[in-house]
């Protein structure tokens, strides 16, 4: 059992949990998720590492109740504890991989939308651990629903803004980038994670100005092992799982408008009998053991 050790609201109804899992904490980096249970007969919920803290051996996660099983969660308290608990899955960010010294001579952006702000703030912490600076846009739709600002605020140089102008800058994510660059800011790499829609306006808008663009595709995660086909998208002209091949990807060969629409074909049974008819192996990764292709 993992005990939860924190548990509270954000900020409307966003809710954190810290969680004792230290194998999960000694060995997680920044972009790579867990897979929670809460008992024997509960769904699997796959969740971006917010935080970590390795020698306390804890993990930090951030949710928004989405359906039956994450509303349950709402009501976990301090004390209370997930059966399962598994992780790190997933690929870590690609700049865990670059040298300190180059990633030094670049100039990083980070976009984060609504709850996409927690897996930006594990990236953002870890550039500042190396001595590496970077900014971070927070959007969100009113003030009330602005995360973690405090946090990131302390690892980066931090601009909000909000839908309705309610709170620090006025308009979308993707104007608060432009503004940014008219004001004089440049940029050699952006990770945008947040809604599906934002991320796609998000690699437009950088791809304009000539901005490198990383992704994350975790909202479109079920099972976390590439065997339910859920995460199945296009990037290029290649088939990746969301899952097991990211959940990070470029974001200019990312297929937003083939994602989104399969998405909400996936909600319904009659949705994914057809998706596994027109995708044959590629649906579920072609593995043939886990019932995706009958």
């Amino acid at each position: 059992m993992y005990k939860i050790l924190k548990a509270g609201v954000l900020a409307g109804n966003i809710y954190e949990m810290v969680v004792e899992a230290p194998r999960v904490a000694a060995r997680c980096l920044p972009g790579q998720f867990v897979i929670v249970k809460l008992d024997e007969k509960a769904e699997r919920i796959p969740l971006t590492i917010c935080d970590y803290d390795r020698e306390a051996g804890t993990i930090t996660i951030v949710f928004q109740p989405v359906g039956a099983s994450t509303t349950k969660y709402t009501a976990l308290k301090a004390g209370d504890s997930f059966m399962d608990f598994v992780g790190p899955l997933g690929c870590a960010s690609d700049l865990c991989s670059e040298p300190v010294e180059e990633l030094k001579k670049k100039k990083i952006l980070f976009v984060a939308g609504g709850v996409g702000t927690a897996p930006v703030y594990p990236q953002a912490k870890w550039l500042h651990e190396q001595g590496i600076s970077c900014d971070v846009i927070i959007g969100a739709k009113t003030k009330d629903l602005v995360i973690l600002e405090g946090k990131m605020k302390a690892v980066a140089n931090t601009y909000v803004t909000t839908d309705d102008g309610s709170y620090g800058r006025s308009g979308m994510v993707t104007k608060c980038i432009e503004d940014l660059i008219s004001e004089g800011h440049s940029y050699d790499h952006c990770v945008a994670i947040g809604p599906m829609i934002m991320m796609k306006f998000c690699a437009l808008t950088t791809k304009k100005l000539g901005i490198h663009t990383i992704v994350s595709m975790n909202p479109i995660m079920v099972d976390g092992t590439g065997m339910c086909g859920a995460c199945r998208l296009i990037v290029g002209d290649e088939v990746k799982f969301a899952c097991v091949d990211g959940p990070e990807f470029d974001g200019h060969l990312v297929d937003f408008d083939a994602a989104m629409k399969r998405a909400t074909q996936y909600k319904t049974e009659e949705g994914r009998a057809l998706l596994r008819l027109q995708e044959g192996d590629t649906h579920h990764g072609g593995c043939g053991e886990c019932g995706g292709d009958r």
